[in-house]
């Protein structure tokens, strides 16, 4: 890079910082709150896509760790107690505005003390807003959750790659099914023909009852499976493929990290573009932005991965049309 090119880049750094963080003022604070990731994670040379997605973002928008603002992690070391000491630990720090990645109870009882930037579910359904485009309150954020349509495109992929299905195993979280993802997994079965075997785990569930639903649900029938959307699932997601892999069923997931620890296929949200939206949805309300102005965003770019090899291991051969629309696929 050449001197000029060095002195602009220093320029355009200093003049975003600006207003910032002035000296003797105490430094804006931002909280990370994930079930999934460990604090070792959320940093911004990590070896997680998504947190380096994150911090770039921020340092693009003058916002330097240590410089101009500081920023609190609480991980999986932190979620594995009562949500009520969760909540009184992560407020006790008095951040500006928190990220989280967690239940409706966590993220109603934050919004009462701080601003919250939410990667969740359904929001609405979740009782966390009432209008996607102005939310109102102090959450906004980035939902996963696209109800009836998604769920029933996982099965219609699952479908072209095992045209046997008929009977589908599905494996989550009993408060999410409860609270909304019932209701669309139930419909997009109904849709597609499929009869819908729920295991539900109630929470919160570790490694292995994830092992241990997997394990017992093969006794209820059913001939594939679908692990819905969790943290959770994220976190245990090579423990949750091994205890698949041991039913020899067919399976859809909900992460590509899955199909990488050998998982058969997953028709998964784009991770990096929700944490670059997490990002910009900090910046603005560190700069002054009430949270119920900004909208909250539904995500519209879906990757499918699969698994040639283990597709090979269950003697499935994926058509022609599945792997013309892969995004990722892994001998």
């Amino acid at each position: 890079m050449k001197r000029r090119e060095i002195l602009a880049a220093a320029m355009s750094i200093a003049g975003a910082s600006e207003g910032l963080a002035q000296p003797g003022r105490k430094l804006p604070r931002l909280a990370i709150v994930s079930p999934s990731a460990p604090i070792a994670l959320m940093v911004e040379d990590s070896s997680s896509p998504y947190f380096r997605v994150l911090f770039e973002t921020l340092r693009r928008r003058g916002w330097i760790e240590g410089k101009t603002f500081a920023v609190d992690r609480y991980g999986q070391e932190h979620v594995a107690g009562s949500q009520p000491a969760l909540i009184e630990t992560v407020l006790r720090g008095k951040p500006d505005v928190i990220y989280a990645i967690a239940g409706a109870a966590f993220l109603k009882a934050a919004a009462m003390a701080a601003p919250v930037v939410a990667l969740s579910n359904d929001p609405i359904a979740m009782g966390l807003i009432q209008n996607l485009a102005k939310p109102g309150g102090n959450i906004t954020g980035m939902s996963v959750e696209v109800g009836p349509l998604l769920h029933g495109k996982r099965i219609e992929l699952l479908r072209e790659a095992f045209p046997a299905l008929s009977e589908l195993i599905y494996v989550n979280l009993r408060a999410s099914w409860d609270m909304f993802m019932g209701a669309a997994m139930r419909a997009a079965a109904d849709g597609a023909g499929v009869r819908l075997l729920p295991k539900l785990l109630d929470g919160p569930a570790g490694e292995e009852d994830y092992r241990r639903a997997i394990a017992e649900s093969t006794r209820a029938g059913g001939n594939a499976l679908m692990i819905g959307d969790s943290p959770l699932a994220f976190r245990y997601g090579a423990a949750i493929v091994a205890a698949v892999a041991e039913t020899k069923l067919p399976a859809m997931y909900a992460f590509l990290e899955s199909v990488e620890a050998g998982g058969l296929m997953a028709y998964s949200f784009d991770l990096k573009e929700l944490n670059r939206r997490a990002a910009e949805n900090i910046d603005a309300i560190l700069r002054g932005t009430s949270p119920g102005d900004i909208p909250y965003f539904q995500a519209t770019t879906f990757n499918l991965s699969i698994n040639l090899g283990t597709a090979k291991a269950q003697g499935i051969t994926f058509p022609p049309s599945i792997l013309a629309r892969a995004d990722q696929v892994i001998e």
